[in-house]
């Protein structure tokens, strides 16, 4: 029964299947996943707000805080605080599979040349970052995060030096930022980008772009300015001549 309604979530949200890996060796790929403990958080998150949204109606309800006259009033707002607490126990088995999807269907992918994160299911981010552009690596990790011995793992590339705070609640700056979520091997991630990093400037490759951009100029350049320049010395050599 969850299996179906977990298909049809996704074909209603139109989640895309599981992402390509970015380019590099097919071997290097790596893929990485959000701890078991990221999950539990997720969940108590969940648990919480769920709690305090039924307490909230059972003290409306039971506390008669609320009197209406005529009573038929007080009747209609007791009527749709009981449709208000029936309305959120039947939510309750979707909200709880959206939050086990939203741990689910998080990809961190790595290969020799670059990375690719996406994650969300109401608004599905991919961004994916060559490994010559990344300028910093931060590992960040809360009281809370190193209780359950996770992390979050923070790539900053060129441009996103502004709003790093911002950014690590949240509020990623477009293809400047990405973070891994929740991952309970945030060292290993990390020294493994910066191993990569220092293999790729070590052996010269880069961005292609820049390569052909700043190509130096040729013999077969060279050669017209060169033929041009002697030309005109002939034609002032030749005119002294005259003159003399």
């Amino acid at each position: 029964m969850m299996d179906r309604i977990r298909a049809l979530l996704l074909r209603l949200m139109k989640v895309p299947p599981e992402p390509e890996p970015p380019a590099g060796a097919p071997e290097s790929i790596q893929v990485f996943r959000a701890g078991r403990n990221y999950y539990r958080l997720l969940l108590v998150q969940w648990a919480f707000g769920q709690a305090f949204a039924v307490i909230a109606i059972l003290a409306l309800l039971l506390g008669g805080f609320v009197n209406f006259k005529p009573e038929w009033l007080l009747k209609a707002f007791h009527a749709l605080e009981w449709f208000g607490l029936a309305s959120l126990i039947a939510q309750m088995p979707f909200t709880y599979l959206l939050v086990k999807l939203n741990y689910e269907l998080r990809w961190y992918v790595v290969t020799d040349r670059s990375l690719r994160i996406r994650h969300g299911l109401q608004s599905v981010r991919e961004l994916t970052m060559t490994f010559a552009n990344i300028q910093q690596i931060v590992v960040h990790q809360g009281p809370l995060q190193r209780l359950l011995g996770v992390a979050d793992v923070e790539v900053r590339t060129a441009g996103g030096g502004a709003g790093a705070e911002a950014g690590h609640h949240g509020h990623e700056e477009a293809g400047h930022i990405a973070f891994f979520h929740g991952v309970d091997n945030a060292e290993e991630i990390r020294d493994l980008i910066l191993a990569r990093m220092k293999r790729l400037r070590d052996t010269g490759l880069g961005d292609t772009d820049e390569s052909h951009d700043e190509q130096p100029a040729t013999s077969a350049d060279v050669n017209p300015l060169v033929e041009a320049a002697r030309e005109m010395l002939g034609e002032v050599r030749a005119m002294r001549n005259s003159v003399a």
